[in-house]
């Protein structure tokens, strides 16, 4: 079965209450006017640049003070924005030239699930910025136990210059965004993971140089946070997105409707598919995720296990694919044994791989750990964006 959603209306862009931002483009229009003798009329490039550099700061001053809770909530030009200067910090420190821009600061990172990638990311690029961290594991505070989601936002406020979540229900994070003073930034929700695509959009635009008219499958479990939010990242930015998967797995419909028709103003598509020959022939990233998340009984292991196994990422996938497709997982993945879980998934289930073979993860497409490696810079593009860039930058 493939269901290809057809383009709708138009975008809509959520905005913070403690900042607005203004729609701009990029894009410049002159209408440039011909003499009887078909002279055309040359616009000097200073001028080029002098608009191009005002386009820039508007959308620049209009992230300061910003939350950072899904893209839904920014246009293409201001995701741009964030990648640009993500690009920029990435090179300033391979270049081992400082950016401390926000030191004095302070930041609370708020985490109800554990992460390796997202903990390590959020401080090292804190630190990079100057400012200083406080890490709260589920048993380091009091929200939503003794002290409500309100008042924790309150209290944290007043100490800290921006806010980490990472945890549940987007709700969560919508929450201490409502009455924090200061930016709030999704760390993960089941959701939305915002962080993880500006890292993945960062890496493919490196590999390929663009992102505009890129190909994305995404195979596997398609109904919680990746899966929602690279369909997003792909409306936003042109893309084209394709859910790989059964149906009972397919996005949530009121969200495939919100991205078809933001899709109808950046020439993205979406497209719903069982057919794993269709849905990946011809694909520039092939892209996957865990099937089960960790604490789910045994039964949904099992069910998943069955019901997902045809959209593993193989050999054969990435044959079926472009000949330059790359592989990106959000990470950790399940493609040997070597960890806790993988020797109990293989004692328990019998397979020694789950989402994706060890073959095709190690293969030379796979640029796994590019990835992992923007998630810091793309985090500290965030806070630095939000918190306020200096103007000489």
């Amino acid at each position: 079965m493939i269901k290809e959603i057809p383009a709708a209306d138009c975008e809509g862009a959520g905005r913070k209450h403690k900042a607005q931002s203004n729609l701009l483009s990029y894009t410049i229009v002159i209408h440039i006017k011909y003499s009887e003798r078909r002279r055309a009329a040359f616009i000097p490039q200073r001028n080029w640049d002098l608009a191009a550099s005002k386009v820039m700061n508007s959308v620049k001053n209009g992230l300061v003070g910003r939350d950072f809770l899904k893209l839904l909530d920014f246009t293409s030009e201001e995701i741009t924005y964030f990648l640009d200067l993500a690009a920029d910090l990435k090179e300033k420190k391979k270049k081992g030239i400082l950016t401390e821009w926000h030191k004095g600061k302070n930041v609370a990172l708020i985490f109800e699930k554990t992460s390796t990638r997202t903990r390590c990311s959020f401080e090292v690029a804190a630190h990079d910025l100057g400012m200083g961290t406080t890490y709260l594991d589920p048993t380091g505070s009091q929200i939503g136990k003794k002290e409500s989601i309100a008042d924790t936002a309150r209290v944290l406020a007043g100490m800290y210059e921006g806010i980490e979540y990472r945890g549940y229900g987007q709700e969560i994070v919508d929450e201490l965004a409502k009455y924090s003073k200061v930016p709030v930034w999704n760390g993960l929700t089941n959701e939305f993971h915002p962080t993880q695509m500006l890292a993945d959009l960062l890496t493919i635009r490196e590999r390929f140089g663009y992102l505009k008219g890129i190909r994305l499958t995404y195979m596997g479990d398609a109904r919680y946070n990746m899966g929602n939010s690279l369909m997003v990242a792909c409306a936003k930015m042109g893309m084209h997105f394709t859910a790989c998967t059964t149906e009972k797995y397919f996005p949530e419909q009121s969200l495939v409707e919100e991205c078809e028709k933001i899709a109808q103003t950046t020439g993205a598509s979406i497209t719903l598919t069982e057919d794993v020959d269709a849905g990946t022939k011809d694909a520039d990233v092939i892209y996957t995720d865990v099937w089960v998340s960790m604490g789910e009984p045994d039964e949904v292991w099992t069910e998943r296990i069955k019901e997902l196994s045809p959209y593993r990422v193989d050999a054969e996938v990435m044959k079926n694919a472009s000949p330059q497709a790359v592989f990106m997982h959000c990470l950790p993945a399940f493609h040997d044994v070597k960890t806790k879980i993988g020797k109990e998934i293989e004692e328990k289930f019998g397979i020694a791989e789950m989402e994706v073979t060890d073959e095709v993860f190690e293969s030379p497409a796979s640029i796994v750990f590019e990835e992992a490696e923007n998630r810091m810079h793309t985090i500290k593009a965030v806070m630095a964006a939000t918190l306020g860039v200096p103007e000489q930058e």
